[in-house]
C-alpha cells in the first residue's frame, strides 16, 4: 500500500487550513473541532458555493484571508455582508479560486468536504501542491482514482480518510505503510453499514418512501445527499470504491457487513484469525480530530463510549436485492476504467432528482443501472477522459428520468 503516508511529527507551529466546504456537516464539525484548539490551527479559507448567509457568519467568526463563493454575484454579496464584521476577508469566486486557496504555499493543510463531484479538481490541486489533504469528498477517488492516488505519491502528498470507516481501517492497520495486504498478513477489510433508515422496509414501504423519511438517518447528523446514499446503501458502496484505492485492495478483499447501532465503525481482518474493529460515538467529530492531529491525538468533543450501556452489538449481510445500489458499485469497481466515474455521476443526479419529489426512491438504482449499461467503460488515465464520462453520464441520466412516467405522491 504505497499510498498511506509514512508516520512524521507535526511541525508545532500553527497549522493554516483550508476547509474546502465550510457550510455542510464535515464542515461544521471541523470548525468545531479547530475551535477547540486556537493554539494549534488557525483558518487560512473557508468556502461555500450558495450558502452565502451561513459562510458570512463563519467569516465573522473565524476571520478567514480568503473566501471562496460559487458566482460573481455571491462574491459581491458576501463582501457587502463582510465589509464591517471581517474587512480583512478577500472574497474571491469560482473554479480556479477553489483550485488557488487548496494549492496556495500559506496553507498547510486542506480539509476536502466539499460534496460530490465538485470536489475533484480542488482536492487534486491540494494533491498536486503536496498538502496534508484530510479527504471526506469520496467522489474524488471513486471518480479519479488511479489518477488521483499517482498525483499523491508523484508530489509526495499526505493523504488521511475522514470517512469514519475509512479512519477506522486505516487505525486498525499495522504500523508504518505495509507494501500490501497480504504481506501485512491482512486477509480483509470489513466496512461497516448502518444499513440506513430504510434497514427492515419491504419493498412495498420502500416504494412510498419521501425525502423527508430519506434524510433523517437513524444515527449520523449528516447533509441530504448522503443521507440518502445511506439510505440506498450506495454510499457504502462508494465507500467500498474508495477503500480499493485508498489501501490497494481489491474488490472481493472489501467486506460490507450492516451493523445498525454504528459503533464499530470498519474493522480489519487478519489471516492470524484476529480481527481489529475501531470502536466510537457516530460523530464525525472522531475522525476529524484524528486526521487532523495524525500521528499524535487531541481531545475531540466527542463523549467517551460507555460500555455499561451500549446494550447489544447486531451484525448482518446487506440485502443487494432491496438495495441494488451497493452491487452496482461492486460491478463498477471490478470493471473498472470510467465505469465507477459514471456509477457517481448518475447517481448524484437521481437522488437530486429523487429530492425534488421528481423521481421515486426506489428509481435511483434503476436510473444508475440504466446509465451504466448505455456507457461502455473507457480507460481512465486522462483527466478530460473522466471529465468527459461525467458530464456524459449526467446527461444520460437527466434523459433518462424525463423518459419515464411521473409517479404521483400522495
Amino acid at each position: 500500500m504505497p499510498h498511506l503516508p509514512k508516520q512524521k511529527q507535526q511541525s508545532q507551529q500553527q497549522q493554516s487550513i483550508t476547509l474546502l466546504g465550510a457550510t455542510g456537516s464535515i464542515g461544521q464539525s471541523t470548525l468545531d473541532v479547530l475551535a477547540r484548539h486556537p493554539e494549534r490551527y488557525r483558518v487560512y479559507a473557508l468556502t461555500a458555493h450558495r450558502q452565502i448567509d451561513a459562510l458570512a457568519a463563519l467569516c465573522e467568526r473565524w476571520q478567514p484571508m480568503v473566501a471562496v463563493v460559487g458566482s460573481e454575484a455571491d462574491a459581491q454579496r458576501l463582501r457587502d455582508m463582510l465589509k464591517g464584521s471581517a474587512p480583512s476577508t478577500e472574497v474571491r469566486f469560482g473554479a480556479d479560486a477553489l483550485a488557488e486557496v487548496a494549492q496556495t504555499e500559506e496553507v498547510d493543510t486542506v480539509m476536502a468536504a466539499i460534496v460530490g463531484a465538485a470536489g475533484l479538481l480542488p482536492t487534486l490541486a491540494a494533491v498536486r501542491a503536496g498538502k496534508r489533504v484530510l479527504l471526506a469528498n469520496k467522489e474524488a477517488l471513486v471518480m479519479s482514482g488511479a489518477i488521483f492516488m499517482e498525483a499523491v505519491t508523484e508530489h509526495g502528498a499526505t493523504l488521511l480518510p475522514i470517512d469514519s470507516e475509512h479512519n477506522a481501517i486505516f487505525q486498525c492497520l499495522p504500523n508504518g505503510t505495509p507494501v500490501s495486504l497480504a504481506e501485512s498478513g491482512i486477509e480483509s477489510l470489513i466496512l461497516t453499514a448502518s444499513g440506513g433508515p430504510f434497514l427492515n422496509a419491504s419493498a412495498e414501504q420502500l416504494a412510498q418512501v419521501t425525502p423527508a423519511q430519506a434524510v433523517k438517518h437513524p444515527n449520523w447528523a449528516m447533509g441530504q445527499k448522503i443521507s440518502v446514499d445511506s439510505a440506498t446503501l450506495m454510499n457504502k458502496g462508494l465507500e467500498l470504491i474508495e477503500a480499493c484505492w485508498l489501501f490497494s485492495a481489491k474488490p472481493e478483499q472489501v467486506e460490507v457487513v450492516v451493523h445498525p447501532q454504528s459503533v464499530i465503525h470498519s474493522m480489519v481482518r487478519y489471516a492470524d484469525g484476529s480481527v481489529l474493529a475501531q470502536m466510537g460515538q457516530p460523530d464525525m467529530r472522531t475522525p476529524i480530530a484524528h486526521a487532523l492531529a495524525w500521528p499524535e491525538r487531541m481531545h475531540s468533543g466527542v463523549a467517551p463510549l460507555d460500555f455499561t450501556r451500549l446494550g447489544d452489538l447486531s451484525f448482518m449481510a446487506p440485502d443487494t436485492e432491496r438495495f441494488p445500489c451497493l452491487r452496482l458499485a461492486r460491478e463498477a469497481i471490478a470493471a473498472g476504467g470510467t465505469w465507477p466515474c459514471v456509477l457517481n455521476a448518475a447517481n448524484e443526479v437521481a437522488v437530486a432528482a429523487f429530492l425534488a419529489g421528481e423521481l421515486v426512491f426506489q428509481d435511483i438504482a434503476v436510473v444508475i443501472e440504466a446509465v451504466m449499461q448505455q456507457m461502455p467503460v473507457r480507460p481512465a488515465s486522462e483527466l478530460a477522459t473522466i471529465l468527459s464520462a461525467d458530464q456524459e453520464a449526467r446527461a444520460r441520466a437527466t434523459k433518462y428520468i424525463a423518459s419515464l412516467p411521473d409517479h404521483p405522491r400522495d
